[in-house]
Formats: C-alpha cells, sequence, structure tokens
C-alpha cells in the first residue's frame, strides 16, 4: 500500500505543476511523470532498467499516431491558396489583437487566403511593411476541435536567404532549405510589437541590414507562400523525408517517419 500511495501522490503532484503559470512549474510537473512512471516500474518489479524502460515509454508516445493517422496521410504535391473570409473571432486566438498591432506598427493588410492540408485548415491573414521590408501574417490553424493561432514576420535578402521570426509553437513537420532560417520565440509571447522586434533583433545578429532585403511585392504575397511551400517539398523529396504516392500527393517515407518522431519529442521537452 505504501508503494501505491507513493506512485498516486507522485503523479498527483505532477498534475498539480502542469497546471501551474509559470513553464518552470509546467516542465518540473512533466519530469515529475517520469519519475512517478520510475518508481511505478520499479516496485513492479524491482529491476532499475525496467523502472527506465518504463519511463522512457513516454518518448515513444508519438508512435501511436505516427504508425496510424500520419502512415497513412496523403498530401497534395502542388497546394494552392484561395482567397477566404476570416474565421470567428472566437476560433481565432489573438488574431484581432495581432491584426490591430500590425497595423498599429504601420503593416497594410494585404489579403486573407487559406488552404487546406490533410483536414487541416489553415488561413493566413497577410500585411506588408515597406520602410521595414518585411511581411507579417497571422494564421489559424484548425483540425477537428483543435485550433491555435501564431505570428510571423518574414524577411528576404539579396542572396536568396528568408528571414523568419515566428511564435509557431511546434518544430516544422518538414525540413527546412538551407536558404530558410527560423528564429522560434516563446509561444506564450503574443505580442506583434515584441515579435517585430525579435526579429529586429535577429537580423541585426545575423549582421543583415536593411539594405541587403529585398522590398517586398504586395501583389505576390500569396504567390510566395505557393513557391516556397513546393521548394520546401522539394528539399523534403530530395531528403528522403517524403515520397511521391504517383497521384499527385505525397506521404511520409520511413526516414520521414523517424524524423517527426524527433520533432515530437524535441516538443516534448521544449514545450512541456
Amino acid at each position: 500500500m505504501r508503494e501505491t500511495l507513493i506512485v498516486i501522490g507522485l503523479f498527483v503532484f505532477a498534475v498539480a505543476l502542469r497546471t501551474a503559470r509559470r513553464g518552470v512549474m509546467r516542465k518540473l510537473g512533466a519530469l515529475m511523470f517520469l519519475v512517478a512512471s520510475f518508481f511505478l516500474g520499479w516496485f513492479v518489479t524491482g529491476n532499475v532498467w525496467v523502472a527506465a524502460g518504463v519511463a522512457s515509454l513516454w518518448f515513444f508516445l508519438p508512435w501511436i499516431e505516427l504508425l496510424t493517422r500520419i502512415r497513412r496521410m496523403r498530401l497534395p504535391l502542388n497546394n494552392r491558396l484561395r482567397h477566404r473570409k476570416a474565421p470567428d473571432p472566437s476560433f481565432f486566438p489573438n488574431a484581432v489583437e495581432a491584426a490591430s498591432a500590425m497595423e498599429e506598427a504601420g503593416f497594410e493588410h494585404v489579403s486573407d487566403c487559406g488552404w487546406e492540408w490533410a483536414g487541416m485548415q489553415q488561413f493566413f491573414r497577410l500585411f506588408w511593411h515597406p520602410e521595414e521590408r518585411a511581411v507579417a501574417a497571422v494564421c489559424l490553424c484548425e483540425q477537428s476541435d483543435v485550433a491555435f493561432a501564431f505570428i510571423s514576420v518574414t524577411s528576404h535578402d539579396r542572396q536568396g536567404n528568408m528571414w523568419r521570426t515566428t511564435n509557431f509553437p511546434f518544430s516544422p513537420t518538414l525540413k527546412c532549405p538551407p536558404e530558410v532560417r527560423w528564429h522560434h520565440v516563446p509561444c506564450e509571447r503574443n505580442c506583434f510589437h515584441q515579435i517585430l522586434e525579435d526579429h529586429r533583433g535577429y537580423l541585426e545578429r545575423s549582421k543583415v541590414t536593411m539594405d541587403q532585403l529585398w522590398m517586398p511585392d504586395p501583389e505576390g504575397l500569396e504567390d510566395g507562400i505557393e513557391k516556397e511551400m513546393r521548394q520546401q517539398v522539394e528539399h523534403n523529396l530530395a531528403a528522403g523525408i517524403i515520397r511521391l504516392t504517383g497521384d499527385g500527393h505525397f506521404e511520409y517515407s520511413k526516414r520521414g517517419l523517424v524524423f517527426l518522431w524527433g520533432q515530437f519529442v524535441k516538443d516534448m521537452v521544449r514545450l512541456c
């Protein structure tokens, strides 16, 4: 009974920590889940290696989804953006505030568009700023009853490199081409003015001056997103992460599933 109460107490303590506001406490809660799982295996078997194996099972949970939904998923090779009306603000977290902040910062609204990826709806509200030589976007991703929003600020230099600062909450599900440079900021940072300052600092640290940046073309923003996705697909085809299905779609290869598992584990560690 004592061992049972210890394990139950550790799991209850972990759940309590996971409800905390501070990220450090939530990470400690995730660690406590591992500790509780370790002691569960230890008390049942008395073997430290089995106990460690029980704790490590948390990191293999993503394989349930990888081998079921994602392995059967087929994605369009040439997806096209379409003009769309903005979703209901109640399903678009922080979108209204982010768009207002972009306009306050001098960004001009260009278009609203979106596309679908394997059942996930993505909506983009695009802005541009000639003096900043940057494009800003607030994006909603919605699948079933799950929705989240993120912000990005993007600049292109004359050498063909893309510099992007974003609070996108997850690791990329495809490898980025070498000319694409991502700067992730914490997903809790949803104030556009802060993200814009982070982007300016990122360019400064990377020694990219304003004179080295291309002036965005507001008429070509949607075409630029489609071109960026095609380049990413081609890069991942060459890397063996995805493979063609022969019907205008692509799917993840075995190597791609392993890559996705690594991304899921990174998110588990980073976001916990």
